[in-house]
């Protein structure tokens, strides 16, 4: 009951108390208290927050009470009891921050599975199988983490590239129409299976093989289920098609699949395509304008991270697999090997950019630039490279972007924000920092310190645009009647505690996380509990 009906019903009782009193009414009568409505009881009751909903509106004053894992009431709730009650006095309200491109699976489905990293961040829900990779079971993989439990709710992709794998293998070439069929086959049982719908990596082995038409019939297929399509895109610099065409194609098929499209973490990478987020912010605009839903989404660095293969070796090299990379790197395709490993060196701005972020053969490598390691060895940047991967693929943390457009990009209304991060185990490596910090970076560094957006902008990118853009109606948001994803926490406070050099350190700010409804953080207390759910899309 909101605290306008309590005042409206005590309001009516006076008056009709006074009245029997001046109309003679016995003594036992006129002795009658006015009655109070029964105080309203809740699971948690978060007070005198400054409450943002997740639309990109100024914050307002509120109480919010939860039961049974979701909001009831919102408003000001002055004489209500709960099992627990926050003071969040002085400190804002929101709702649990979305993560739409996440490579944290394995974490979340072995010993990390409580989710700390994503949590201090702010994250209450994530969406794996990316870039086209990760397993095509989706209902083991549901299942799994239906049984197991997992501390953050999970979405999951189906992948476009485990499904070309499983039906063509490594080879470089148009599928056959009994192929196709056996794909969209294998895309619309993972939808079944509770995907949100269809990831590609089409910058990526083996979905870099795949044509444009074979990638809109799965999205077809998809879409008529309800999904969406994501992509990292096809070039995101000028590797094949260049950037700008990479991003036209997500829009033809957003555009003839009859489904929103979204630009996995845009950015214009490497020296010679900086400057051209203004053609692709265009682009996007453009498509919207006539009637194409497309977006994208973004996390807030200068940096990339990807593998050395992904980032240097040009993809005829992996036609058939590993096995055959291997073979061209000894054999008589070494030289011109090493001659398309040089330009890719070009095209991110050199070795010296180029951070080995994790190298299991030789951890020692670890946290050297690619040109310190080849000086060291006392060889070439390109054979070095090569030397690597013979022994296993290394890791990598590539410096290539401009600051201006990040900050163009991120300013749009369109734009999403993600991680692309791994989970990884606390000392394992120098990953990217983005898998523990990126989200709290967006506020720190963005909103915080230079003051690209505001915070209202920045929650919304992070809460209710991913949740109306994927169909999970009641999340990322805070109303009656929504999952309690719920973060209290004071933005002056909020940092990115990890960095490249030290990137497993916990994002700092977050004092209470809710997890439906479950308190995930509870100030400097993590309690452990397991309460997130795998999500599917309401569209349907």
């Amino acid at each position: 009951m909101t605290s306008r009906s309590v005042t409206h019903r005590a309001r009516g009782a006076c008056l009709a108390l006074a009245a029997s009193i001046s109309l003679g009414a016995p003594a036992a009568l006129q002795s009658w208290q006015t009655p109070q409505a029964p105080a309203a009881r809740y699971d948690v009751l978060i007070r005198n927050g400054r409450v943002l909903d997740g639309s990109g509106n100024p914050w307002l004053a509120a109480d919010i009470g939860i039961r049974g894992g979701r909001i009831v009431d919102m408003g000001r709730l002055g004489n209500a009891t709960a099992t627990r009650a926050i003071d969040a006095r002085g400190l804002t309200v929101s709702p649990g921050f979305i993560d739409v491109h996440s490579h944290a699976s394995t974490g979340l489905a072995g010993d990390l599975r409580d989710a700390r990293q994503l949590l201090a961040q702010g994250l209450t829900t994530v969406m794996i199988n990316p870039d086209g990779g990760g397993t095509i079971d989706l209902k083991a993989q549901r299942g799994a983490f239906e049984q197991k439990g997992v501390g953050v709710n999970v979405a999951l992709y189906v992948p476009h590239g485990s499904i070309r794998r499983e039906v063509i293998g490594m080879a470089d070439r148009q599928a056959t129409p009994a192929e196709l069929d056996r794909m969209v086959t294998l895309a619309q049982a993972g939808m079944e299976a509770g995907g949100i719908g269809l990831s590609s990596g089409l910058y990526y082995a083996p979905g870099s093989y795949a044509k444009t038409e074979e990638v809109i019939a799965l999205a077809k297929a998809v879409g008529e289920m309800g999904g969406v399509y994501e992509s990292h895109i096809r070039d995101e610099a000028d590797y094949s098609v260049g950037v700008v065409a990479a991003v036209q194609e997500v829009i033809r098929i957003a555009d003839e699949g009859h489904l929103p499209g979204i630009v996995a973490h845009m950015k214009a990478l490497g020296p010679a395509s900086w400057g051209l987020s203004m053609a692709l912010v265009e682009k996007i605009k453009q498509a919207r304008d006539r009637g194409v839903e497309v977006y994208a989404d973004q996390y807030p660095y200068d940096a990339s991270g990807t593998g050395i293969v992904g980032a240097l070796i040009p993809r005829w090299a992996e036609v058939g697999g590993r096995a055959e990379l291997l073979k061209r790197i000894q054999g008589p395709g070494h030289d011109r090997l090493a001659a398309d490993i040089r330009r890719n060196f070009e095209r991110r701005g050199g070795p010296d950019t180029l951070v080995i972020s994790r190298y299991a053969p030789n951890p020692a490598y670890e946290g050297q630039t690619l040109a310190q390691v080849s000086s060291a060895i006392g060889k070439p940047a390109d054979e070095t490279a090569m030397d690597l991967l013979l022994k296993g693929d290394a890791s990598l943390v590539s410096f290539n972007m401009a600051e201006s457009d990040i900050e163009l990009i991120m300013r749009q209304p369109f734009t999403m924000t993600c991680t692309d991060g791994d989970l990884v185990p606390f000392g394992q490596g120098k990953p990217h920092p983005r898998g523990n910090a990126a989200f709290a970076r967006k506020i720190h560094r963005y909103v915080n310190e230079r003051g690209a957006i505001d915070l209202p902008f920045a929650v919304r990118s992070m809460t209710s645009l991913p949740a109306s853009v994927f169909g999970l109606k009641d999340r990322g948001v805070l109303r009656p009647g929504a999952w309690a994803d719920v973060l209290v926490f004071d933005p002056a406070k909020v940092r990115d505690a990890a960095t490249y050099l030290e990137p497993h350190q916990l994002s700092e700010g977050m004092e209470y996380v809710l997890v439906n409804g479950v308190i995930a953080k509870d100030a400097s207390t993590w309690t452990g509990k397991l309460s997130g759910r795998v999500v599917t899309p309401d569209r349907r």
